[in-house]
């Protein structure tokens, strides 16, 4: 196991509630396990997914299948609190009020790593952003552990050696984390997402940008003034004459540059739409401030062939453009997505809106799609705002969604699968209903 420093506290000081034990509750269950830590593990299902193989790794695990109740809080010094359990709860604020520490699995990591950090966020792209970062650095000979918010927990990277640490980070993860001081920071973008478990947009927004909080650098957008940090940032935009130091250059077609060097042309991308031109230029603006060969991101960018279910090609069956973006499950991203395609659009979208304002969206319904096929619990309600923007169908289910997409789309069309929801009322994760669709899509062009 890669050595890494222990937690500043000795073992006698600090007793461990962990609640939630998926992913990173997990990783953070099985450190503390591991280095001797006192702990207590807690999560409302009888049988956790990664309960059984906690119990196969120690002898002893201390886990409650109860609530938090008086007895947990009283005996906890701190809350080590998974991002799928707000800490609005009221049991979590009991404690806070009480002097508990709440914190999550990125403080944690914080308070153990010993390598540069290069923090990413943003509603949209950051996935795809946190990837083609590792790729550049792994591509310049570095070695790199990519995780946090996708694939590998932050815990668990401090268990293989690395040079950087590049993580993706959610607004639930920021919000309980203080000690991180990121080498770059970055803040893609934004758009309304998470009001379901935020009081208002201005207070997703404060979560997202504590990325910023004690970075060395800055990376943000200036195309979305709500991104930026201050003037020492380094920027990057989509507009050719933009004053950003990474942009387009429009030049007999468009090139990704940094000030008027043209760096790639963006014919030679194998990842589509002008969203993802844009995280292209993020990922050079963060790879860069690193000082990360310009050879090295040159050959990453054109390597990338994207990520599943993120405007993902599926098919061309009759010279219509089949598209998998599930994992846009908010508007913003949904709204990045249609603008990014160059064809007449068909959409399927719906499913669970998590209160979103779902308005911002339907000027460019109007301009680019031209028809809307709803699924899912909010299909009512986005029905109602989207009225007016284009015609719209309503169908039952993913197959029906499909079979009337493939009666609809013309030799030119895109039908595009961004639903601008979440999945959770039809499926058990946005990946199994990219899944459903691209399965379906796929059974058209074997008939």
């Amino acid at each position: 196991m890669h050595k890494v420093k222990p937690l500043s506290t000795s073992l006698d000081d600090v007793n461990y509630l962990v609640l939630g034990l998926g992913v990173s509750g997990y990783s953070v269950a099985r450190y503390l396990l591991t280095h001797g830590y006192r702990c207590k593990l807690q999560d409302r299902r009888d049988i956790p997914p990664f309960l059984p193989r906690l119990k196969a790794e120690f002898a002893r695990v201390d886990f409650r299948s109860q609530a938090v109740d008086a007895e947990l809080i009283e005996w906890a010094d701190t809350l080590v609190v998974s991002p799928g359990i707000s800490i609005h709860e009221a049991a979590i604020e009991r404690a806070a009020d009480l002097g508990k520490s709440v914190i999550g699995d990125i403080e944690l990591f914080a308070q153990l790593a010993t390598k540069p950090v290069i923090a990413i966020t943003g509603s949209n792209g950051k996935t795809t952003v946190t990837t083609l970062v590792g790729l550049m650095l792994a591509a310049d000979g570095r070695e790199v552990g990519i995780g946090g918010n996708i694939g590998t927990a932050a815990m668990d990277l401090l268990e293989q050696p690395a040079d950087y640490y590049v993580l993706e980070l959610s607004s639930y993860q920021l919000e309980t984390t203080t000690s991180l001081q990121p080498r770059i920071a970055a803040l893609l973008n934004l758009s309304q997402d998470h009001l379901d478990r935020y009081a208002s947009y201005a207070d997703y927004i404060q979560a997202k940008r504590r990325i910023y909080d004690n970075a060395s650098q800055c990376v943000s957008n200036y195309d979305d003034e709500v991104t930026r940090h201050d003037d020492s940032d380094v920027c990057f935009s989509l507009a050719p004459g933009a004053p950003a130091e990474f942009r387009l250059l429009d030049d007999n077609g468009f090139w990704l540059a940094r000030n008027q060097d043209p760096w790639l042309s963006v014919d030679e991308l194998r990842i589509s739409g002008k969203h993802n031109w844009a995280n292209c230029l993020a990922a050079m603006a963060i790879a860069y401030s690193l000082g990360i060969a310009k050879t090295a991101i040159v050959s990453a960018l054109k390597g990338f062939t994207g990520i599943p279910h993120r405007s993902q090609w599926v098919a061309e069956i009759d010279a219509v453009e089949w598209i998998n973006d599930s994992k846009a499950t908010n508007v913003g991203a949904a709204k990045a997505s249609i603008e990014g395609r160059s064809r007449p659009v068909i959409l399927i979208a719906g499913g669970q809106a998590k209160d979103a304002d779902l308005s911002i969206i339907t000027e460019t319904l109007r301009q680019k799609v031209k028809l809307i096929l709803l699924l899912g619990v909010d299909a009512d309600r986005m029905q109602q705002a989207w009225r007016q923007a284009t015609r719209i169908e309503r169908v039952d289910n993913m197959q029906q969604a499909v079979a009337r997409a493939y009666e609809e789309a013309v030799s030119g069309d895109c039908v595009l699968l961004a639903p601008a929801c979440a999945s959770f009322d039809m499926y058990q994760k946005f990946e199994a209903r990219g899944d459903d669709f691209m399965q379906l899509v796929r059974g058209l062009a074997d008939d």
